[in-house]
């Protein structure tokens, strides 16, 4: 009897800090003023909690890290992983940060960041479908509509003898267990309710600033940054199974001493 009142203790405590984390989370929409990049601009736009006005920097003037920490506790070692970018205003760091689950994933978030601000990625299927989930006309989110097209794609390489009938098997006990489409609902769900809180109204200057602007007053990257990414894509090639920041540094290496290296 003790232990069940200890569990319906612990359970109770614990859904009241998830559900009170949960509308903290949400009621940051209304709160905070995203941080947007503008490739036609090749500009970046900041605006800092304590402040309306945005602020807005150069492309290749951002600075951007990765950090990694780790502790230590009675269940073990912990490492956190987080990427970092920002710019130094008026003596003061104007910054984003953002957790991630490792260190690859806060590199390759930064990775798509550069890659749509330099026209390597133009659209959100590069970048987050390689596993073809996103039919044309679907939302950007996963829904329903994922869980559907992921049962499609795994009935047509069944029927084209890409897997066999273990792996379908397998398939459906996996998504039993993961309680069928309730994740995917739920997920819709929360996109519904983000959208009844709405967001923070975007100051004057920000909605003026990402209007698009006509092809022949777009900015163009630097010498410096096209040389840099020549020779990036040039070692990549020479060996592409190398990891990419090793890549970066020892181009850095061979700059000469003085030059900008943005």
């Amino acid at each position: 009897m003790v232990a069940w009142q200890l569990a319906i203790g612990s359970w109770i405590a614990g859904t009241t800090i998830g559900l009170y984390v949960w509308f903290q989370a949400h009621a940051l929409y209304t709160k905070v003023i995203p941080t947007r990049f503008n490739r036609q601009r090749r500009e970046v736009c900041f605006t800092p909690h304590d402040s309306n006005e945005p602020l807005f920097v150069p492309w290749e003037a951002l600075s951007a890290w990765v950090v990694q920490s780790q502790s230590a506790t009675q269940y073990g070692v912990t490492r956190q992983y987080g990427l970092g970018m920002g710019f130094e205003h008026e003596g003061e760091l104007v910054s984003l940060e953002l957790q991630c689950g490792g260190l690859p994933l806060a590199i390759a978030h930064w990775e798509a960041v550069r890659g749509y601000m330099e026209y390597e990625l133009d659209d959100l299927k590069a970048i987050q479908d390689p596993l073809e989930l996103q039919g044309p006309d679907d939302p950007f989110h996963e829904g329903l509509h994922t869980f559907r097209n992921a049962r499609a794609a795994m009935h047509r390489r069944w029927r084209e003898k890409e897997v066999g009938s273990v792996y379908a098997f397998f398939w459906y006990v996996y998504h039993v267990m993961t309680f069928w489409t309730l994740p995917n609902r739920l997920v819709e769900w929360e996109i519904k309710r983000i959208a009844k809180v709405g967001r923070r109204a975007l100051p004057q200057a920000m909605r003026e600033w990402s209007k698009p602007l006509p092809p022949e007053h777009r900015a163009t990257p630097s010498h410096d940054l096209l040389r840099l990414s020549a020779n990036v894509r040039a070692l990549q090639q020479r060996s592409p199974q190398r990891d990419i920041t090793d890549i970066f540094a020892e181009v850095y290496r061979t700059e000469p001493e003085g030059s900008d290296g943005r």
